[in-house]
């Protein structure tokens, strides 16, 4: 062993021992399936000495059979125990992962408490409120302005509109009245006047 090798974590221990669990339940999966196949070929060995009567044969290879099978058993038997000693480990493993990422979470969170200068964070949310308060204010002050420009501007509409049909109506109302009037007075005195003219004509002669 070097003098000078590194030390493993205990994570790093734990890895390396599932691998080997898992390793060792490959190899233990391999033996039992020859075990299984060396079953089936005694079985088929069976019913072949006793179709031609070898019973003392069939009776020695059974005894094999029940060995061969109480082995695949042991095997089956050995492969659950070793999973279940992996699961641990993976258990183990997960758990060591968890508490180094607390420990990580923590050691972030002590060094932002330490760096946090709480009275300077009082006056920044301080210095936040009232600028928020300004800048609410004057919001309502640019829309209240808003609305009266546009609410003036309506009613300088509104208003005109208003003028504009009086005067219309006004108009259509005096032309129709002039209209009227037109025909019925100016021909009276247009004669009222050549009569008059007449008369004083008429004076100057006899004079």
């Amino acid at each position: 062993m070097p003098l000078f090798s590194k030390k493993k974590s205990p994570e790093e221990v734990l890895k390396q021992n599932q691998r080997a669990l898992n390793r060792t339940i490959r190899e233990m999966d391999r033996e039992r399936g020859k075990l299984e196949q060396q079953e089936k070929k005694i079985i088929a060995d069976i019913k072949k000495m006793a179709k031609t009567g070898q019973m003392e044969a069939v009776k020695i290879m059974a005894k094999d059979l029940v060995r061969t099978r109480s082995f695949i058993k042991k095997f089956y038997l050995m492969k659950a125990n070793l999973q279940a000693v992996s699961l641990k480990i993976q258990t183990l493993r997960s758990q060591s992962a968890m508490a180094q990422a607390l420990k990580g979470v923590s050691k972030a969170m002590h060094g932002i408490n330490v760096k946090m200068n709480l009275p300077q964070l009082q006056k920044i949310m301080m210095e936040f409120e009232r600028e928020t308060e300004i800048m609410d204010f004057k919001e309502e002050l640019m829309s209240d302005t808003l609305d009266d420009v546009i609410g003036e501007a309506d009613e300088d509409e509104e208003s005109e509109a208003i003028v504009s049909q009086v005067l219309d109506e006004l108009g259509v109302e005096l032309g129709d009245k002039l209209l009227g009037l037109g025909p019925s007075t100016n021909k009276p005195m247009v004669g009222e006047a050549t009569a008059d003219l007449e008369a004083r004509l008429q004076n100057l002669k006899t004079d």
